[in-house]
């Protein structure tokens, strides 16, 4: 079945697919290649742009050119504010998936240097899509786009046996409505798959200068189950991939249309 194109409200925000490391940054991690290889595939959300936005029409499409180990875009960037940074992956992890060092913490300068590089410029970019969104159509949905593996990390504390749904939809208290993760719900519960609000990962992102401010904005998280479309062994597609892609890209327009 042919996939629709997102309205232009709607911004597809991707953080965390793109595995990129820059050279001047590879020598602050404390892992060796293959190592550093191996991590890259247990946190990256591998393909999340082609999984949503193969069909993006005229909807914005932000997504952050470097890996989250480099600077992770969805943290805040006051460790003071970031309930991760309590286990070394504020903004910028000091600690792998496993809970094992990964860098050192980064100096004031080098930490600077860093957000004013990568993660300054990100939420730039998302405030001007949002911005532009509410102020041409007068309202903005955020899709917030990721995956998550299908045995829990260590990091994550979950118990490693529990099983896990096919896909999370992740709603904020302000940002997301009832009807609007119910209708998230319900799309993708459609052909079967196991669906949950806010289990394994929890909220949506939303720009700052509009959090818990601007109702026009309003935000969900996709978060679909690597097993679904990857062999999580060495981050390749599986055979179904296309297949997989269409219908989580028509499952979000399904959620769009409903009133």
């Amino acid at each position: 079945m042919k996939t629709e194109a997102y309205p232009p409200w709607v911004v597809l925000h991707i953080p965390h697919d793109s595995v990129f490391i820059p050279e001047d940054v590879r020598s602050s991690f404390l892992l060796p290649d293959l190592e550093l290889e191996a991590e890259l595939r247990r946190m990256t959300d591998h393909f999340t742009q082609a999984l949503f936005a193969g069909r993006r029409g005229s909807a914005a499409v932000i997504r952050a050119p470097v890996s989250r180990l480099v600077v992770d875009v969805e943290r805040f960037a006051d460790d003071a504010g970031e309930p991760m940074a309590a286990r070394g992956m504020g903004v910028l992890y000091e600690v792998t998936s496993h809970l094992t060092p990964l860098r050192d913490r980064a100096p004031p300068a080098e930490r600077e240097a860093l957000l004013n590089a990568w993660y300054h410029p990100h939420h730039d970019a998302l405030e001007a899509a949002v911005a532009a969104a509410v102020d041409g159509y007068g309202q903005c949905l955020v899709i917030d786009c990721h995956s998550f593996p299908c045995i829990a990390l260590p990091y994550e504390r979950a118990h490693p046996a529990t099983a896990r749904p096919d896909i999370c939809i992740g709603a904020d208290d302000f940002h997301t409505s009832e009807a609007l993760a119910e209708a998230f719900v319900t799309a993708f519960s459609q052909d079967g798959r196991t669906v949950r609000v806010n289990d394994p990962f929890s909220g949506a992102i939303v720009p700052r200068s509009r959090y818990r401010r601007d109702p026009r904005v309003a935000a969900v998280m996709v978060e679909v189950n690597r097993g679904l479309y990857l062999n999580e062994v060495d981050a390749s597609p599986l055979p179904c991939f296309d297949e997989a892609a269409a219908w989580i890209q028509r499952c979000c327009q399904s959620a769009l249309r409903s009133p």
